[in-house]
């Protein structure tokens, strides 16, 4: 059999998101636009007598940080070191940079052996959450004029800048809103709520005070009337883990964030809601 490994296309990314969600990962049902705008050649596929077999992600934020995911490969082609070969691929295009990921439990030990080191653990949360959409002119929707001051923000969040995918994941969808905070102009807080194959998805949630991310979490959480809503939060965020219970969530899953190279220093008491376990 001729194994091939080579950069996937546009049209390939789809099905690789449709194997996520067979996998039960719950992707969004408006991702790929902006996923791919972060790294137009952070997608990899294995094809085996050109059927894809395989399939990875390493989506490179400037020159010192990337992030692994859609690590999976098809049923029929496990066992076989398709998956293993494609890895080292991906993992080769890093480079010096240090690159993050987050690991479900079972796979942990074999991302130690490759050289990757747990910082801590995430751990999604979920529920029907019945809230009311808070008062206030704080709060409002994001639009492209925020673009500029959002991207700087986000950056105090993340190793590296993100400005292609932002762009791309606060826009206005019918299946998608973001709204940001702000105190005398000032951006203090944003939130992203997005329509996934199940339920609703927030992230990021960042925010400067526990206030800030609660008032930007009710706003999200309003929009779903009655459907389940989950958030991924960085275990050591103890307020975080608060919001979350008090809002009669409960958790549903778990991954760990592990590195190789370098750790970032990342501010994780104002990280309510990581993005998304796929691109960090």
């Amino acid at each position: 059999m001729t194994q091939t490994i080579r950069h996937a296309t546009r049209a390939e990314f789809d099905t690789i998101i449709d194997w996520a969600a067979q996998e039960g990962w719950n992707p969004g049902l408006e991702d790929a636009n902006a996923f791919w705008a972060a790294d137009p050649e952070g997608y990899w596929v294995s094809t085996e007598e050109n059927t894809l077999a395989a399939a990875i992600s390493l989506v490179r934020y400037g020159s010192d940080y990337a992030f692994l995911g859609f690590y999976v490969a098809r049923p029929a082609y496990r066992g076989r070191g398709i998956g293993l070969a494609l890895w080292k691929r991906a993992i080769a295009e890093a480079g010096d940079r240090t690159v993050g990921l987050d690991g479900v439990v079972a796979q942990q030990e074999n991302y130690r052996k490759s050289g990757f080191v747990r910082s801590h653990a995430n751990i999604r949360y979920g529920g029907v959450v019945d809230v009311k959409e808070p008062p206030g002119t704080n709060l409002i929707d994001v639009a492209p004029v925020h673009a500029p001051a959002l991207i700087a923000y986000d950056r105090g969040f993340n190793p590296a800048s993100r400005d292609a995918f932002l762009r791309e994941w606060t826009k206005q969808l019918k299946t998608r809103r973001s709204v940001v905070l702000l105190r005398d102009g000032t951006i203090t807080g944003y939130g992203t709520l997005r329509a996934c194959r199940e339920g609703y998805k927030i992230g990021p949630l960042f925010a400067d005070t526990e206030t800030g991310a609660d008032l930007i979490f009710r706003k999200l959480a309003a929009e779903v009337k009655g459907g389940p809503v989950y958030l991924d939060i960085p275990e050591p965020n103890v307020s975080a883990r608060a919001l979350c219970e008090r809002h009669n969530m409960k958790p549903v899953f778990e991954t760990a964030r592990m590195y190789r190279g370098p750790a970032p220093d990342l501010p994780l008491g104002r990280i309510y809601g990581i993005t998304t376990f796929e691109l960090g």
